[in-house]
């Protein structure tokens, strides 16, 4: 017979510990943050004993979660981009450093939920819930590959019952037409030859820093004016209009280009994209704008799309997002266009009313 036991962790977290005795077979146990999860995995694992299934799936009593992480770092990882490879090995590196002696099978949802809570807590210094959810998705996804790919867990990963943090709505700071104006002026006066053209391109195609800094001579046709990405942080390849004053700019930057090198703002050595953060940093000060990042803007380039009339699916695709949900945060901006377009509809099909 099934017994839950009721236990209180140090920092007031209730914990329901299920223990599952059957005559002939060794005790299974389990402990979950719910009381109903307790429940459910204590009536499976029952039925599953006394049906001859619960044993036959002996794979995550065989593999630990440090076992998990370093295939995973190994055969999947790679294959990400580099950014993912860097970060989410710092991330999965964590989880094993407190969870690595942990067989796969005693990974339940309220263990996980346990360290999540350390996550959030730090080391003196807290975590943001947007951190915290990341450290999650990165063990989810290793978790999925055990499952799906490795079978070394049975049926689903113990994350599908973990709840992600609440995160708040996502960072909209863009350059008003004042602070516009004293950046590029500072961008222009600066000592770095590269910094104004990379600025105005940035806010011209809404394209990340690195997108922009790692571009080739072979991703730029100025004649048709496109810039292609081969490589974005999606890991799709994307294409994005090069006009105005930007392809200006572009065409005397390709007449006086370095030789030595097929980069587009390369470094001192030609070998590597040049690293602007100093000049950036000094044109910011200079321009005395406050609380703003270079990836701000992209923002910008995005919330002056939508206060031109552009639908968050333009946005969306102009900006490479996989979904809409990234773009929400400027729907707000983009509310006189919406507007007009209700207002336009209503005419069209409410006019031979009002004629009357």
């Amino acid at each position: 017979m099934p017994t839950i036991e009721t236990r209180t962790t140090k920092e007031g977290t209730k914990i329901y510990r299920v223990k599952v005795r059957l005559k002939g077979y060794p005790t299974q146990t389990a402990s979950f943050a719910r009381l109903t999860d307790a429940k459910k995995w204590a009536k499976v694992t029952e039925a599953d004993i006394i049906e001859g299934r619960h044993f036959k799936t002996t794979e995550a009593k065989h593999h630990t979660l440090s076992e998990l992480v370093d295939r995973y770092l190994q055969e999947v990882l790679p294959h990400k981009g580099h950014s993912s490879i860097y970060m989410q090995t710092l991330q999965l590196k964590w989880w094993k450093k407190h969870l690595g002696s942990e067989r796969l099978s005693d990974l339940t949802p309220a263990v996980i939920v346990e360290h999540r809570d350390k996550l959030a807590r730090g080391d003196g210094k807290p975590r943001s819930n947007a951190t915290v959810n990341r450290y999650l998705a990165a063990l989810s996804h290793a978790l999925t590959i055990a499952v799906e790919e490795w079978e070394w867990l049975k049926d689903s990963s113990p994350m599908r019952q973990v709840r992600k943090l609440k995160e708040p709505r996502g960072r909209v700071r863009f350059l008003s037409d004042d602070e516009r104006e004293r950046l590029l002026d500072a961008c222009r006066r600066s000592r770095s030859p590269l910094l104004y053209t990379v600025v105005v391109l940035a806010l011209s195609t809404g394209a990340r820093r690195m997108e922009i800094l790692k571009l080739t001579w072979a991703d730029v046709d100025v004649d048709r004016r496109v810039i292609r990405l081969p490589e974005t942080k999606n890991k799709e390849r994307r294409a994005l209009p090069l006009v105005g004053y930007a392809h200006e700019l572009m065409q005397d930057h390709a007449n006086t280009r370095r030789k030595d090198t097929n980069l587009i703002f390369p470094g001192r050595s030609g070998k590597k994209p040049t690293d602007m953060r100093t000049a950036w940093d000094e044109a910011i000060a200079r321009a005395e704008i406050e609380d703003f990042h270079f990836h701000d803007l992209r923002h910008s380039a995005a919330s002056y799309l939508a206060m031109n009339g552009a639908t968050l699916a333009e946005i969306s695709e102009i900006l490479g997002h996989k979904t809409l949900d990234m773009v929400k945060r400027y729907a707000h901006l983009s509310e006189a266009h919406t507007s007009s377009v209700v207002e336009r509809m209503n005419e069209k099909i409410f006019s031979r009313l009002n004629e009357g």
